[in-house]
């Protein structure tokens, strides 16, 4: 997958980080150290890390992913990552 979407909530900028869907890789997730969760009411599962989103960033660059795009989106931060 040569996309990664991440994502952390503006109070919660500290951590965790949100870093993959229920259809990302499972050896990235593994790689970043994700746990998958299901949140009450949600009919999906995320992969969440207790890391900053900084730490993140810096682990999927050095796996060659670079920022696409960068958004705030109501009270949520969101990198697009892409590798090549």
């Amino acid at each position: 997958m040569p996309y990664v979407l991440i994502s952390t909530q503006i109070r919660l900028e500290a951590g965790p980080t949100m870093v993959g869907d229920e259809h990302s890789d499972p050896h990235l997730m593994s790689i970043l150290g994700a746990t998958k969760r299901s949140t009450l009411g949600n009919n999906f599962c995320e992969y969440y890390v207790n890391d900053a989103p900084r730490v993140v960033l810096d682990k999927l660059e050095s796996l060659g992913y670079r920022v696409v795009s960068m958004t705030g989106v109501g009270q949520t931060l969101v990198w697009c990552l892409h590798r090549e």
